[in-house]
This record gives C-alpha cells, sequence and structure tokens, in this order.
C-alpha cells in the first residue's frame, strides 16, 4: 500500500485513496465525505467514514484550505488572561467556534504597545487565521499608525475605538448607573467609587456613568479612587474610606476590589450594610458566598463572546463591501445582602447642590 507521507511517529500515513480502495469507491466519493458534501449516498458515507476511522486517516487541512480559500481557524488576541471577564468572553468565543468548527489560535500580548501588537498580528498571519478577535482593556486603536493587515477580518471586544470597527461589549454606562441608582434609592446621599485603572477602557466608561448618574441626582461626586482590579487594591481603598463616618455607600468597579473592600471594612468594625453597603460589579459565581452575598451588576460574558465570534463568520463569509456596528450587551443588576438602607447620617453629609 503506497503511502508517501509519514506521520510524526515515522508510520506512512493513509492516504486519500488508500480510504477509497479500503471502502470500495472513488477517490472522489472520499474528497466529498471529506468536505461535507451532501451528494453522498448515507450507506456509502457511512462506509467511507468507517474506513477513515479504521485507517486512521484524517483529512489534509491544508489541501482543503488551498481549495476553499478558508482555513477554518480564527485568532484571538488579548493583553492578559488574568481578568474574569477576558477569561469568560474567551471560554465563550472558544465554545462558539468548536460549534462552527472553527479552531481557535490564542495570541497573548502581555505589552498593550503597537509594535506588540504589530508582531502579534505578524504571528497570527503565519498562523493562518480567516479573522481576527481582538480583546483587550487599552486604548491603542485610536493610535493612527495602527492598521490591519489587507483582507483580514476583525471584531473588538471591550474596546474604546470610535468608528471604523466592528465592536461588541457589555453596556458599561447602563452597568454604571443600575449600581449607582440602586444605592441612592436606598437612601444614600453620596456614593464612593473605587474605578479600575485609569487605562481602561471600561473603567472609564464606568466612571463617567456613576459621575453623571450622581450629578443627574443633585450631589457633588467626590473624588475618584483608582484601584488595579485585584482584591489588595480595593482593600487598601476600603481602609481610606472605611475610616470616614460619612462613607455609607461604595460602588467598586469589579467584584475582586468589592471583596477587599468587604474585608478593610469587616476588620475596621463597620457592617455591612448597616453601616455601610457594597455593590461590585461582573457577578462572578462566588459572590454568592461572599459575607454578606455580595449586590453586583451582572454582565454576561457568554453573549459578548458567542456575538463577537458569530459577527466574526459573518465577516469572514462577506463578498461585498465590509459593515462595521458596534453591538452593547445590557447588564443586569443582581440585588443581594451587602446593600441596605443607610445609618442615620450626621449633619451636612453629602449635602446637595
Amino acid at each position: 500500500m503506497a503511502m508517501g507521507e509519514r506521520s510524526r511517529s515515522g508510520r506512512p500515513r493513509p492516504s486519500m485513496a488508500d480510504v477509497a480502495r479500503h471502502a470500495g469507491v472513488a477517490p472522489q466519493t472520499v474528497s466529498r465525505v471529506s468536505n461535507g458534501h451532501t451528494n453522498v449516498d448515507p450507506a456509502t458515507r457511512q462506509r467511507v467514514v468507517e474506513s477513515m476511522q479504521a485507517l486512521g486517516y484524517r483529512p489534509n487541512g491544508a489541501a482543503r484550505a488551498l481549495k476553499s480559500g478558508r482555513f477554518n481557524t480564527i485568532g484571538v488576541i488579548t493583553f492578559t488572561l488574568r481578568t474574569f471577564g477576558n477569561t469568560r468572553t474567551l471560554d465563550a468565543i472558544a465554545k462558539e467556534a468548536a460549534l462552527a468548527k472553527y479552531a481557535v489560535t490564542l495570541i497573548p500580548v502581555p505589552d498593550p504597545t503597537m509594535g506588540r501588537l504589530s508582531g502579534a498580528y505578524d504571528r497570527l498571519s503565519e498562523a493562518a487565521v480567516d479573522g481576527v478577535i481582538l480583546v483587550f482593556e487599552a486604548h491603542l486603536l485610536d493610535d493612527a499608525e495602527f492598521s490591519l493587515p489587507p483582507g483580514v477580518p476583525m471584531v473588538v471586544v471591550d474596546s474604546d475605538t470610535g468608528p471604523g470597527y466592528t465592536v461588541v461589549d457589555t453596556d458599561q454606562a447602563q452597568g454604571a448607573r443600575q449600581a449607582t441608582e440602586h444605592l441612592l434609592e436606598l437612601g444614600h446621599r453620596q456614593v464612593w467609587h473605587i474605578a479600575g485603572p485609569p487605562t481602561s477602557f471600561s473603567a472609564a466608561h464606568r466612571v463617567e456613568s456613576w459621575r453623571r448618574t450622581l450629578e443627574e441626582a443633585g450631589a457633588v461626586p467626590p473624588p475618584v479612587l483608582y484601584g488595579d482590579w485585584t482584591t489588595r487594591s480595593g482593600y487598601l481603598h476600603g481602609l481610606t474610606l472605611g475610616r470616614r463616618p460619612e462613607v455609607t455607600a461604595i460602588f467598586a468597579a469589579n467584584d475582586h476590589m468589592a471583596l477587599g473592600v468587604m474585608r478593610a471594612l469587616h476588620e475596621l468594625g463597620r457592617r455591612i450594610p448597616e453601616d455601610v453597603s457594597v455593590v461590585g460589579f461582573d457577578d462572578m459565581e462566588e459572590t454568592q458566598a461572599f459575607w454578606p452575598p455580595l449586590t453586583t451588576v451582572r454582565q454576561d460574558f457568554a453573549a459578548v463572546g458567542r456575538l463577537s465570534l458569530q459577527k466574526l463568520l459573518t465577516k469572514i463569509g462577506r463578498t461585498g463591501p465590509d459593515l462595521v456596528d458596534k453591538t452593547l450587551v445590557p447588564t443586569r443588576l443582581i440585588v443581594r445582602a451587602s446593600t441596605g438602607a443607610p445609618p442615620p447620617s450626621p449633619e451636612g453629609e453629602g449635602r446637595r447642590r
């Protein structure tokens, strides 16, 4: 049996002709089955599949790509795998890609600079991908020097890109408004905010929405405290705020920082929510086990990842001019035991304008 190519183990790989002889069909029939064509009799198809399995035959993906112009692979560039949102979004992208019979090539870029981003695109070009999903939190696409490789479709997740890009993101402004309004409706006259890093698009939009919501309610927004998404940064800011008796409501920009705030308040002897109410953002599974369980804003990362992959596949399949749009996935406030009415306030605290 002539088997020209060899596997990594050194054994010859079965060819399409070998499968055809084993199944008693023409090589063209094996090709049709390999490429998913429907013009094959079901019984014949089954016989070919059984022969493929018996011989250990795997269709040549490179050859199919040359015929179809598709590699059935998408690339994902991300600047960090440490954040809860990114890991959940990537998980959803991978699951949706598998359903569409696409593989995923992941390129982490630890240093979010234009040079490193260009290098990531070079690596994706070498990996032969049909399109790219860019998942990141820094403001980079506004850089005038940035340009996409010609002919490579792209979808951006979680970025303030402006016009010209297809974007899928959580409605950050809606979520921050929901958190702030919830605390105001409970009777708190002021809401303090622990934000994410200043370079983060999502953090910036949450800050803007929190500030605007307070102003519309007639409250003067207090200074923003910037964290880095970690529990430690929430803890340190929680120690600062917790020592101030006028602070009765804290909105943290993610659940990890909210957990740090809660630890600080417990250590300082301030009760949650009797003395201070705390709201987070993300709705990690663990928030139900916080003490007390955390009120937070739920982001639907599964929907973000699923939509980004679907939009990319639509772009890959288009033959006409590219279409760009922005899709915002709604958030939902999940009320638990970490928020409640404020204690009696000292005279003049949180004075309205």
